[in-house]
């Protein structure tokens, strides 16, 4: 908790820092609110002593006249410190939600895979909500509490010093109270938190994958691991409750000691002539104010244990410096001709046993049209990765144009290098919002030159509103390979001087896949192009071949000449299908030979 604090308090030091002025009006409101309720038990103690005792009705009218006046100051006041707690509590959950967002946006693959989508969607959304219900607490509980508290304490004393000490004594109890209940609660909102991002993990595998748990009658097994991750949070939600419970029922328990010792010897003081009934009433309803205030702290509490694991979490994320950084002054290209070299690249993540690639060596000339091909896991995606400087090399370098990637501004790389990622990603929006991404400045005529290229424009044009379609999230309403060729054409828009095709082919029939590449060939043919595939028949025609094998080159050639001369690339085409693409067992063994 002693680390925790610290953390806590900068944190709201530095994101309320916008809105000093307002909270320092705030605070003043509730100080005026706060002396007006603690003005009550005096002047009522004025209307008992010199009121009613004496039977003066001047008193008691003129007395009664006053304490009108200050309970409408102090329901005024309470309005406007409210409506002002409540407008910089909601600015501060907006300022949060776009920091998190904007850091997110600059972390690195890395990062982004250390903290997991689940982890920070929850972070984004549920723990900022956290974050800014406790300062709307602060604004409009805690700082009245704390004013009441020691507001009533200090009245109480001066009323009657002995008799206050009571008072003294059962705030301080509370306060350990306090203290022992956030220390408690703490670690049991973290787990809270981190059930919270399991339970989220979960949701969205088995919400994207039902098709697949169904396919393969796995809704037991699945109503198992939601319901072992709901047992996970279930325990300290439970314990929070009887704590909060626990807390409540011990305010109860000292509120009536001390209010019993303070009628006890309160009254003793009355018999012997020592205390006055009006000075007696003061105290009881300074004790009750101050009763009020602990169990106003018990909605503190809860809301500061659940803040402190959620603003560690939001300050994680705050504080997570991307892998991949800017260069503090960046290099220009002097050309814009997309030749691209690599050299002896060594890439390896964090903890991994062995490297992903090691000592990887390969120049692409400008236009020139490289395969890489390999076996699952033998580095052709990460090499494109590395190329578009997802992540950094660990050795080597990779340039384009003679300068090194690293010393590329991102925006700069961006436009110099365009990819069509392994997994098609559009979003909720029409055709025309998700090509946009490619070039928000595109026309018509140039989107349906995008879509010609990538063999779209044919079921584009039979859409219900064509380009202003509205699509499904993340594309649903479409087919595999229509998200695919999508994808191709919003790239295609960025007219780039190095394309990264990644198995972006994958779901497409062999006389479409034919008919794209023909098009790329045709428009691009000043472009230099980098694609990976799993099928030998779509990199034939390339104009080498890039084979890796465990991160190594293995080979790098023509088709005909790796069939004859590496081993590895003969064993993938021999793997695949017989078909018209991709040569039979019998034509290879015969290259071979």
């Amino acid at each position: 908790m002693g680390s925790t604090r610290p953390v806590l308090t900068g944190f709201l030091r530095a994101y309320l820092r916008p809105y000093r002025s307002r909270i320092a009006l705030i605070a003043g409101l509730q100080l005026v609110q706060t002396v007006c309720i603690l003005l009550l038990p005096t002047l009522n103690a004025l209307v008992i002593d010199n009121g009613v005792v004496e039977g003066s009705m001047g008193w008691i009218v003129g007395v009664g006249v006053a304490m009108g006046a200050v309970t409408l100051v102090q329901v005024t006041v309470a309005i406007s410190a409210e409506r002002k707690g409540a407008a910089v509590s909601a600015a501060l959950g907006r300022d949060l939600r776009s920091a998190v967002f904007r850091r997110v946006l600059s972390l690195s693959a890395r990062e982004v895979d250390h903290f997991g989508t689940p982890s920070l969607i929850t972070r984004t959304v549920n723990d900022v909500k956290h974050a800014q219900t406790l300062t709307l607490t602060l604004f409009d509980t805690a700082l009245a509490t704390a004013i009441l508290s020691i507001g009533g304490v200090v009245l109480a004393v001066t009323q009657d010093f002995w008799l206050g000490l009571l008072l003294v004594a059962m705030f301080l109890t509370v306060c350990g109270c306090i203290g022992f209940m956030i220390a408690t609660m703490a670690p049991l909102f973290e787990r809270l938190q981190t059930g919270i991002d399991l339970i989220s993990r979960i949701l969205r595998e088995q919400i994207i994958g039902v098709r697949v748990v169904r396919a393969f009658v796995q809704q037991r097994r699945e109503h198992e691991r939601f319901d072992a991750a709901n047992r996970f949070i279930f325990q300290p939600s439970l314990r929070v409750g009887r704590l909060m419970t626990t807390f409540a029922a011990m305010v109860t328990l000292v509120t009536n000691i001390f209010m019993t010792a303070l009628v006890w010897f309160g009254g003793r003081r009355i018999d012997d002539g020592s205390l006055q009934l009006g000075t007696l009433s003061a105290l009881i309803g300074y004790l009750t104010l101050i009763v009020l205030a602990m169990v106003m702290i018990l909605v503190v509490v809860t809301g500061l244990s659940r803040a402190l694991a959620s603003v560690r979490r939001i300050t994680e994320v705050l504080d997570s410096e991307p892998s991949v950084d800017e260069p503090a002054v960046p290099v220009q290209s002097r050309t814009e001709g997309g030749f691209i070299e690599v050299r002896e690249v060594d890439f390896g993540h964090p903890g991994s046993e062995a490297p992903v690639l090691h000592r990887v060596d390969l120049v692409v000339r400008r236009g020139e049209t490289v395969a890489l091909v390999g076996g699952t896991g033998s580095g052709k995606s990460t090499l494109l990765n590395l190329v578009l400087r997802r992540y950094d090399v660990t050795g080597g370098a990779i340039r384009i144009d003679g300068v090194d990637v690293r010393d590329l501004s991102a925006d700069r790389l961006t436009t110099l290098v365009g990819v069509v990622p392994q997994t098609t990603r559009l979003f909720s929006g029409t055709v025309r919002e998700n090509l946009h991404f490619g070039d928000p400045g595109a026309d018509d005529t140039r989107l349906w030159w995008a879509l010609r290229v990538a063999q779209a424009e044919s079921f584009v044009a039979e859409l219900p509103d064509g380009l202003d379609t509205p699509l499904a999230q993340g594309g649903r309403s479409l087919s595999g390979g229509q998200r695919q060729r999508l994808a191709i054409a919003r790239t295609l828009l960025r007219r780039p001087r190095v394309l990264l095709l990644d198995d972006c082919f994958s779901a497409l029939d062999g006389g479409t896949e034919s008919r794209l590449r023909a098009a790329l060939r045709h428009e691009l043919s000043g472009t230099t192009v980098l694609l990976t595939s799993q099928r030998a028949g779509a990199v034939r025609d390339a104009d080498r071949i890039v084979v890796l094998d465990a991160g190594r080159l293995a080979g790098d050639g023509r088709h005909a000449d790796l069939i004859r001369d590496c081993r590895v690339y003969r064993e993938i085409v021999q793997s695949q299908p017989l078909g018209t693409e991709t040569p039979g067992r019998e034509a290879v063994d015969a290259a071979h030979d």
